[in-house]
């Protein structure tokens, strides 16, 4: 079949025999430069080519051009007339060169490879390869003008998605007909795929910063739009994974005095509540570990959250809505009992932990907020447990504790009909009652780490090296940021340790089971060594806290990127602002700076300032989708 000088194809590129010895020397063409063919020469086994025409072919560039190796209407009419004259029915298989004699006159060689490119590209015949040979079957009429509407419909889609990319250029979109290309670019900017579409056709940059901006161009996004959940691969949405029967009351004790649930003011999931009888106090902490049994559905799906996602547009629950009126303190009023986790303590004066008993119960709960908290600070309930607060707090600063205290303030959303909502940012007043409950948390993390840890439990404990402090430190907010600096990271693990910013020598997180996976993963612990069953081993503990920090490290991210995108659509909003910053770190002509009314830290060109000096400043250039501001001295 093969002799030299025969018209062949390898790779899909036009070629010719030019000797046939152990191995096959041909000639074929590479590619074009100035309209004309590039030739290189190759040695290739037969079964690496296909046969067309025995040739002979004197000169491959003389046969091809860019335009006779795709396929032509010229060619495509033969085709078409070709495949009429056979029948259907026959459902004969033809050689290449067989179709060649009926569609063409094959002496003509220039004909032979367009009529290949035009056969293969075409919908009449289907293809099927023996050895070096290509078989050709006419398909029937049905199936024919089935591929040939959908080759017009793919025809017409790059026709429009043509269109599209001109007005995309012009950023001149229409968002109804356009919506279904717009949500591809929406997409890569969601970080839902890493895979950009349309952007470089519209000459646009191949980044998720770009992407958005554009979005924001066109107006299919509108500043308002938050995308930093999603690109942490987070849920806007609360858990819908829960129980369809309450919580059943097993052994629970009823417990008659009234314990109070510190929060902010329309807080909608109170997790802990506090009381003192005189000799004992009294931490009371929501219980889902009741029923969220490790392992089970609600578990791993609250193991795969971490953590509640807090955003100004609202919060995304590790557990589900529905949940809440089974586990949340006081939502049915402090006449009703609420089922909790108790930790009974005794405390010496010195505010040392003496005994710890922990019971599964039943209480009275009232809720106040923290500015209730701290009128009533002076009341016969309240006022032990602000002095206890104010004993572990001296104890923990004289084994070494740090505080460290920035200005803090909250983000608001206020909806507005049909356009963009209003932010509006409020500094946060400092009450009183935020260290009361701060304690009160502190003691029962501390209490249930000795618990565990004498009781042999394989428990989440949480630690932190002590600091780097240097020997002095500046007066002011420039001196907590000095000491904010030095702080070393926090770790998770099994085994106790000191934490020295707090001043313990042990520590585990158990007051918020509803919010945070790893105390919820403590809870269990507790609960299965109540009810005497058998624990969870440390491996297991650390593979399912692991597994939870790591989600919950995603959370802190999106949950601070989305603060300051909404900061920056404040200032946005509000393009005449000014503000004061205090110095809080100088690094040659810059300074980093601290904005009170905003709550944010800045970098501002400052050459002369010093530390803790006041500086006036407005706002210059804001890159929403960076998450960049540039400040200037006003």
């Amino acid at each position: 079949m093969f002799r030299k000088a025969s018209l062949i194809i390898y790779k899909q590129k036009p070629a010719v025999i030019q000797a046939i010895e152990d191995k096959i020397s041909i000639s074929f063409v590479s590619g074009f430069k100035g309209g004309k063919a590039l030739i290189e020469n190759q040695k290739v086994r037969d079964k690496d080519i296909l046969f067309l025409h025995p040739g002979p072919a004197e000169n491959l560039a003389n046969l091809v051009t860019e335009d006779n190796i795709k396929a032509s209407d010229t060619f495509t009419k033969a085709i078409i007339e070709t495949w009429e004259l056979l029948d259907e029915e026959d459902q004969q298989a033809f050689r290449f060169d067989e179709i060649a004699e009926l569609s063409i006159d094959t002496k003509v060689l220039e004909n032979i490879f367009p009529l290949y490119f035009s056969l293969i590209d075409s919908v009449y015949f289907k293809t099927e390869q023996k050895e070096s040979q290509l078989f050709f079957t006419a398909r029937s009429k049905d199936e024919v003008a089935a591929l040939l509407e959908k080759e017009n419909e793919k025809q017409n889609e790059a026709a429009i998605k043509d269109a599209f990319i001109k007005r995309l250029r012009k950023k001149n979109v229409d968002l109804e007909s356009d919506a279904k290309f717009l949500q591809e670019i929406e997409a890569f900017a969601l970080g839902k795929t890493d895979k950009p579409k349309y952007l470089k056709e519209a000459h646009v940059k191949e980044t998720i910063e770009e992407a958005h901006k554009l979005l924001l161009d066109v107006g299919f996004w509108t500043m308002s739009k938050n995308p930093y959940p999603t690109r942490h691969g987070l849920s806007m949405h609360s858990s819908t994974s829960f129980l369809d029967s309450p919580p059943h009351e097993d052994d629970r004790i009823k417990l008659e005095h009234l314990a109070y649930a510190i929060d902010n003011e329309g807080s909608t999931d109170p997790d802990d509540a506090i009381a003192y009888d005189g000799e004992h106090l009294w931490i009371h902490i929501a219980d889902p570990a009741s029923t969220v049994l490790p392992d089970s559905a609600i578990d791993k799906a609250a193991r795969n959250r971490g953590a509640t996602l807090y955003i100004p547009e609202g919060a995304s629950r590790m557990l589900s809505e529905k949940s809440l009126k089974d586990y949340a303190l006081g939502l049915e009023g402090e006449n009703s009992y609420s089922r909790a986790l108790s930790f009974k303590i005794r405390i010496t004066e010195d505010a040392a932990i003496e005994d710890i008993s922990i019971l599964k119960s039943f209480v009275k709960v009232k809720r106040l907020s923290y500015k209730e908290a701290d009128e009533q600070k002076n009341s016969s309930q309240l006022a032990p447990l602000f002095h206890l607060a104010e004993k572990n707090f001296i104890k923990r600063k004289n084994a070494g504790a740090i505080q460290i205290q920035f200005p803090e303030a909250s983000v608001v959303l206020k909806k507005n009909e049909g356009a963009d909502p209003s932010v509006e940012i409020t500094a946060l007043v400092e009450y009183e009652s935020f260290a009361l409950v701060r304690e009160m948390m502190l003691l029962a993390g501390e209490a249930a780490a000795r618990f565990a840890f004498k009781n042999n439990i394989p428990f989440p404990y949480v630690s932190q090296e002590e600091p780097d402090i240097p020997k002095k430190l500046p007066d002011g907010l420039a001196g907590q940021y000095r000491l904010r600096k030095s702080m070393k990271a926090r770790s998770l693990g099994v085994t106790p340790s000191q934490h020295a910013s707090l001043g313990l020598s042990f520590y585990s997180q158990v007051s918020s089971p509803l919010r945070r996976y790893s105390d919820l993963v403590a809870h269990q612990q507790i609960r299965l060594f109540l009810d005497n069953k058998t624990v969870l081993t440390g491996d297991a503990v650390l593979e399912r806290i692991s597994q939870g920090d790591a989600a919950s490290r995603a959370i802190m991210r999106a949950s601070r990127e989305s603060e300051l995108h909404w900061k920056l659509v404040y200032l946005l909003q509000n393009p005449e602002w000014e503000g004061r910053g205090i110095i809080l770190e100088q690094k040659g002509k810059t300074a980093i700076v601290f904005i009170e009314s905003l709550a944010m830290e800045a970098s501002v060109h400052a050459p002369k300032a010093d530390l803790n000096d006041e500086i006036f400043l407005r706002v210059g250039k804001i890159q929403l989708t960076k998450l960049e501001v540039q400040f200037i001295e006003a």
